[in-house]
């Protein structure tokens, strides 16, 4: 994965999770909430039916009272008599009563004849009511077959004990329904879940799509600005470089070369003159001395506009001294420059890009403003360095116009190469470039943060610099 593709899934991924885990949460509380309620529920109807049942008991119990309580231990007329009674006992459509002697055998079943006079201490079921009898009545819950639909059915029995004649009398209601109304609310509950998913994911799909397929335009778009920036800074480079090249090269040819043949026709001259022996010869050859110096201050002055050496070895404070001096001299503008003494001093690639500031803001300052007057000034705040550049001169009226032109001709590479080049030089080190100007002058005013500063080593004494300055200027 490249870095785009992670950003993106450190955007998706967490929502992802969140919303996974926000839903799962509320779901499993939603489902425990209704569980509860169903269980509750079906706890409720349980034991409504165990009411219903013990009610019927009672009932039974009064049916049978006037013959069981005057009873003998051992009296069939009575013993007859109400096992006619419980015989003829229903209610509802599956409702019955059954007697059983504690030792197993079934004595009433109106549904079920075949069990009558057979023992049935082995049926697990058989032996828990007449257990629950014994111990003073009880429920047993149970399957067992359902008289309307001849199919076994979950059922709850109730039992109690004739104890005199050693019966269980029991009777029991089919809970079917009740399962039934359960299971029912158990799917309802199941839909309802299986629905919120659905619709999460309806929801949490086309956001997770919207957000990949957003991440993927910006990503493309990006790409595409950054292919065009790139290819408009390679153009730029190209363009700085050959004009770079075009101007050392016509400086070389206007200037250098020329006094350089200069200098061989004047040597030539005083070749000349020595050998035919006359008095002019030591004067061509002084003139020809005057040549050579003038043709070493240009190469001077086209090195120390390439790299300025002062910059390295005396400080930005002296380099921007011969800067401003040689730009005085040559364009006859006056120059002033105010510099305070720094208790802390620049790296060195941030004393090049404050001196490259200052230089491609002169060389606009001489080709475009016609300004007579400039002030450099170069001054260390709370907030870091600030230089402040003033001229004198019409404004950026004029280099505006030819920066739309340029842009209308579709040449957006060669519009504005000099203020492209001092900000970027300033942001590179977290610094700004602020340009105020108009008709009566142009103020440029370039900052760095503090934060660049070196606090471990101090700016070179500013008298000691002047006079290494004036020392490297007479060489």
């Amino acid at each position: 994965m490249n870095f785009r593709q992670k950003i993106l899934a450190l955007a998706t991924l967490p929502l992802i999770l969140a919303i996974l885990a926000i839903t799962s949460l509320v779901t499993w509380q939603s489902s425990e909430l209704s569980k509860q309620g169903i269980t509750a529920f079906e706890q409720s109807m349980l034991e409504a039916k165990e009411e219903e049942l013990k009610n019927y008991i009672e009932l039974a119990l009064t049916a049978i009272a006037p013959y069981y309580g005057p009873a003998d231990i051992d009296d069939p007329e009575a013993k007859q008599k109400v096992i006619r009674i419980l015989q003829t006992l229903e209610f509802g459509e599956d409702g019955y009563f059954y007697v059983y002697h504690y030792d197993g055998t079934n004595i009433v079943h109106p549904r079920q004849e075949f069990r009558i006079g057979e023992n049935w201490a082995d049926h697990p079921d058989v032996a828990a009511l007449i257990e629950a009898a014994k111990n003073g009545g009880g429920f047993h819950r149970y399957v067992w077959e359902k008289p309307s639909s001849s199919e076994r059915s979950d059922k709850i029995g109730y039992a109690v004990g004739l104890d005199k004649w050693q019966w269980m009398l029991g009777t029991g209601a089919y809970i079917d329904d009740i399962l039934a109304q359960t299971a029912a609310a158990n799917q309802s509950l199941s839909d309802r879940v299986n629905q919120t998913f659905f619709w999460v994911a309806l929801i949490t799909v086309p956001a997770v799509f919207a957000v990949f397929g957003t991440g993927i335009v910006l990503n493309l778009r990006e790409r595409k600005m950054a292919d065009t920036k790139l290819k408009e800074l390679t153009q730029r480079i190209v363009d700085t470089q050959e004009e770079e090249r075009t101007r050392i090269a016509r400086e070389l040819h206007d200037g250098i070369s020329q006094n350089m043949i200069g200098v061989r026709y004047v040597l030539d001259l005083a070749q000349r003159q020595a050998k035919k022996g006359t008095d002019h010869a030591l004067a061509s050859i002084e003139h020809g001395a005057e040549a050579l110096n003038a043709a070493i201050k240009e190469v001077r002055r086209i090195s120390h506009d390439l790299r300025p050496g002062i910059l390295d070895d005396l400080g930005l404070t002296a380099a921007l001294e011969a800067l401003t001096g040689n730009f005085a001299e040559r364009t006859n503008i006056e120059v002033e420059l105010k510099s305070v003494a720094y208790k802390n001093v620049l790296p060195t690639d941030a004393k090049t890009a404050v001196y490259r500031v200052a230089q491609e803001a002169l060389n606009n300052i001489e080709r475009h403003s016609g300004a007579s007057k400039i002030l450099l000034q170069l001054k260390s705040t709370k907030a870091g360095l600030e230089m402040h550049i003033v001229d004198n001169g019409c404004g950026f009226s004029n280099l505006l116009e030819a920066r739309r032109k340029s842009i209308r001709a579709n040449n957006p590479a060669r519009s504005g190469l000099g203020l492209r080049n001092m900000q970027e030089r300033m942001e590179h080190f977290g610094g700004t470039l602020e340009i105020k100007t108009s008709s009566n002058g142009t103020h440029l005013i370039a900052k760095l943060p503090s934060s660049i500063y070196l606090t471990h080593e101090k700016e070179p004494d500013k008298d000691a610099a002047q006079a290494n300055l004036k020392e490297a200027t007479s060489a």
